[in-house]
């Protein structure tokens, strides 16, 4: 799949914002950022870690992300204009000199869980920690991130849930393709969603 599309843009790309997708792990970030680059806008990922059984579509990751917190974010400023992919718990070590635009992934929390159980199932690894400890953690997570971005000048941030994207996604893709400002291709981000991905949702005993 190309990942760079001819788009009309009036700024150029060292002045646009860095587009983010985060949210918890398991939250459909991938998914999203497969979104994005089938709507137009070119991916930041080094497609290190491959498609597999857990995220047939592939991961969309940048591994130079995980050094954030090591201070490691000269790579940023070449990233206006295109997407990557950041965990929200790296959020925090975004540098204040740059502008973001963040689309949050929210999904169940159970779900969550159950996909990480199952993804840990098949590398025959297991939770660290009993999943009300991690429920608990994940709460208190959440709790303190929102008020945390509400307070950043220089993001701006739209929710998104998972859930609910699943069923709507043409509501969705309205509404980022208005958020971002930009032209994208919403009848290919419309193929994305696919409903035999979602494999954990509640009352599926997959």
């Amino acid at each position: 799949m190309s990942k760079l599309f001819s788009r009309t843009n009036k700024k150029e790309p060292k002045d646009q914002p860095i587009i983010i997708v985060s949210g918890l792990p398991r939250s459909g970030t991938s998914m999203m950022m497969k979104m994005l680059a089938e709507g137009g806008i070119p991916a930041i990922t080094d497609e290190f870690r491959r498609p597999d059984l857990d995220n047939p579509n592939g991961y969309f990751e940048f591994e130079t992300v995980r050094q954030m917190s090591d201070g490691n974010v000269a790579w940023l400023e070449n990233a206006g204009g295109k997407a990557v992919k950041i965990i929200s718990a790296l959020l925090e070590h975004l540098p204040s000199n740059y502008s973001y635009k963040i689309i949050f992934l929210e999904r169940d929390i159970q779900e969550v869980l159950a996909s990480q159980h199952k993804m840990l199932g098949h590398r025959n690894e297991k939770l660290t920690a009993n999943e009300t400890e991690i429920e608990r953690q994940i709460q208190q997570h959440l709790s303190a991130m929102k008020p945390w971005l509400v307070r950043q000048p220089n993001m701006e941030v739209m929710y998104v849930n998972y859930n609910e994207l699943m069923t709507k996604p043409k509501s969705y893709c309205e509404q980022i393709t208005e958020f971002l400002d930009l032209p994208l291709n919403q009848t290919r981000m419309l193929s994305v969603p696919d409903q035999r991905l979602y494999r954990n949702r509640i009352g599926n005993e997959e």
